[in-house]
């Protein structure tokens, strides 16, 4: 039997729980673990029954016909419901559901009984506009509140949404128009980003131009238009109705402000279609990932719960644009279905200044923050001095989502932003999977750096080699072991599958380990059972017969105090089949000098072994990302072979890989 993929970085350093966090933590009694994994299914009927059901489930799971699942079989329930009414009818009536500030300044705070007002008034809008249960809508907006009204109040009338992310190009936004057969779109004149306008309903215009024949009308915000807005002193430009089409096109404030705040709620089947949502495919066209309402809505209020150790007081910040998952589970369904308040912030994380989030939390007294490694290490590159300068004692816990953490990136944010005394919750999980899936739960877990430690409670992760062999069950006490990450029993927010495509649902996630979901992604156990993601298994590097995990060599190189952040490839070479080339960003406070390209290769074979020195490093001023900020590695592996770049459709920037190509070509000549 042979490890799949070799594990080399190691990583000694433990934090626990502080004591007086656990003692008054949700869940602080490790024998959750066992309790869940005897009785699985009875564990998620006890957060299922947390919930507000119209009528109750006759069966719990349906895994008759795998790997299509069904959850609380017989049962109906409303998400918008639970995730305002029942809060807007009790105690929780005046309390904040969303605190929200705009790039310029402009901060709204939404009790849960406006909300529901609010997301009332739109739900009948959409019934007068002809939308109706089992009806999809295309919601197309800025990070404003009404994004997500839009969401709830689909969600009210048993309309399945799906949120396109605002930065996204017409043409993405005409594919996922197309694929799901979207009745309306909801959308906004435009949105703030670095004090600029992206201009929304423009991309709609010339999405529906390409052909759109299911889209009937199209629903738009005036957010930029808003009359006396400044931006750094700079009045906002007049509302651009150049375009407007008489008959389609809808005003949002001559329409919603109207209606009645009256609008019952559909009561809807657990698995009716709450949402679909696109994630990019590596080939082919985008996947539409579905979410049906009753497993779903029970995943992400059970981890909000424990993982945030979520408490009524809190000020719960997910810095994720709704346009992706992390905004819908928690931003939006999570921490509402908790009854929770939630911070919802419109712009960049450096307008007007590279202190904009730790401002945030200074201003609005926010005690979880919920974000990504990418802006971590960009913060760590601005410098220390950015949220040295801000109060933001308020804070209590911190979290990561959306790709694995550099262990030096995770200190900084446990010492720079958490002061030492907030835990870290670095989270697992995807589109697809709907909820976290592997993460400490702060209030019993002993926390490693880099690490998202275990199962949540209920989920069944394993490490498997290229024959479906789980070495976790066979590795000797004490062994480490590497190989592809699976999951091996359902859970309540898995996907239903891929929108009109089962086919390609069983043939991406179910055909390499039949039986088992395969997520896509890499990942080692080490000798106390804790996993470490290594990103996807295209990342995976094959070097003189060694599979080495760019996340690996990436987090030896931010090791070195002059580094940022790095983005590593294989590159193709005669002899070890895959050589090791490195782009990286500096920090603010070093510069590039002779020597240190020697320095950092050194580095690297210090940390891992002199199997990761790296053949090539490339300072770069920027790395090419994905409106998701996820590192394009593709792009980079183009840019190092010297093929012709491929499609930048996705990138934030397209002129960074064209920078970066031609330097490593000079560098080449």
């Amino acid at each position: 039997m042979h490890e799949t993929i070799d594990t080399l970085l190691q990583e000694g350093r433990t934090f626990a729980p502080p004591a007086d966090f656990a003692a008054a933590a949700n869940v602080n009694d490790p024998a959750i673990y066992e309790q869940a994994a005897q009785d699985s299914v009875g564990f998620w009927e006890g957060w299922a029954k947390q919930l507000d059901w119209d009528q109750p489930w006759n069966q719990a799971l349906d895994w008759s016909n795998p790997p299509f699942v069904k959850w609380f079989v017989g049962g109906k329930l409303n998400a918008c419901f639970n995730c305002v009414d029942r809060h807007a009818a009790g105690e929780r009536s005046g309390k904040t559901a969303i605190l929200w500030e705009g790039e310029p300044g402009d901060i709204r705070r939404i009790s849960y009984s406006e909300l529901k007002d609010e997301v009332s008034r739109l739900a009948n809008a959409l019934k007068e506009l002809g939308v109706g249960k089992g009806d999809r809508v295309c919601v197309y907006m800025p990070m404003v509140p009404e994004l997500a009204f839009a969401m709830l109040a689909c969600a009210r009338i048993g309309a399945a949404h799906s949120v396109v992310f605002g930065g996204f190009s017409a043409e993405s936004l005409f594919d996922r128009i197309n694929d799901g057969q979207a009745k309306a779109v909801i959308t906004a004149d435009g949105g703030w980003r670095r004090g600029s306008v992206v201009p929304l309903k423009r991309a709609v215009d010339e999405a529906i131009q390409m052909g759109c024949p299911s889209i009937e009308k199209v629903l738009v915000l005036k957010r930029t238009g808003s009359e006396g807005l400044m931006t750094q002193g700079v009045p906002t430009p007049a509302y651009d109705q150049g375009k407007w089409v008489e008959g389609r096109d809808v005003r949002w404030e001559e329409l919603v402000p109207r209606q009645s705040v009256e609008c019952p709620c559909e009561s809807m089947d657990a698995e009716d279609l709450l949402y679909i949502l696109y994630t990019s495919g590596s080939t082919g066209k985008p996947k539409g990932i579905i979410h049906t309402t009753g497993g779903y809505l029970t995943g992400v209020m059970a981890t909000t719960k424990w993982v945030f150790d979520l408490k009524e007081d809190d000020l719960f910040w997910c810095t994720a644009d709704c346009g992706w998952v992390t905004g819908h589970s928690y931003v939006v369904y999570g921490p509402l279905a908790c009854g929770a308040s939630v911070m919802m912030y419109e712009g960049a994380p450096d307008m007007p200044d590279k202190d904009r989030f730790w401002r945030l939390i200074e201003a609005h007294k926010i005690t979880i923050l919920y974000t990504a490694p990418t802006a971590i290490r960009a913060f760590m590159k601005w410098g220390d001095e950015y949220p040295e300068r801000c109060d933001m004692s308020s804070l209590r816990l911190l979290g990561s989502v959306g790709e694995p953490i550099n262990p030096e990136a995770w200190i900084w944010y446990q010492q720079f932003i958490g002061k030492g005394r907030c835990p870290v919750v670095d989270t697992w999980w995807q589109t697809e999977t709907g909820q976290i899936m592997i993460t400490p739960l702060p209030g019993i877990t002993h926390t490693k750096p880099g690490s998202a430690t275990h199962s949540f409670p209920g989920i069944e992760a394993v490490v498997l080699n290229e024959e479906g062999v789980d070495l976790g069950a066979v590795r000797k006490p004490g062994q480490e072991v590497g190989g592809y990450l699976a999951l091996t029993r359902p859970w309540p927010a898995m996907t239903r599958g891929i929108y009109n495509d089962p086919e390609r649902f069983i043939k991406t996630y179910w055909s390499k380990f039949p039986g088992k979901y395969f997520p896509g992604d890499g990942t080692k156990m080490d000798g106390d059972g804790y996993f470490w993601l290594l990103g996807r298994v295209d990342d995976i590097m094959l070097v003189a017969g060694h599979n080495i995990s760019t996340m690996e060599v990436e987090s030896a190189l931010v090791d070195h105090p002059a580094v940022a952040e790095a983005a590593v490839i294989g590159k193709k070479h005669d002899l070890k089949g895959q050589a090791i080339s490195a782009f990286v960003l500096l920090r603010s406070t070093h510069q590039n000098r002779p020597g240190l390209i020697d320095e950092l290769k050194a580095h690297v074979a210090h940390k891992i072994g002199a199997i990761a020195r790296p053949d090539d490093i490339i300072i770069a001023a920027e790395l090419p990302k994905t409106r998701s900020g996820k590192i394009m590695r593709r792009l980079l592996r183009d840019v190092a072979e010297g093929r012709a770049l491929g499609d930048t459709t996705t990138l934030a920037d397209s002129n960074v890989v064209n920078t970066l190509k031609d330097k490593y070509e000079s560098m080449e000549s």
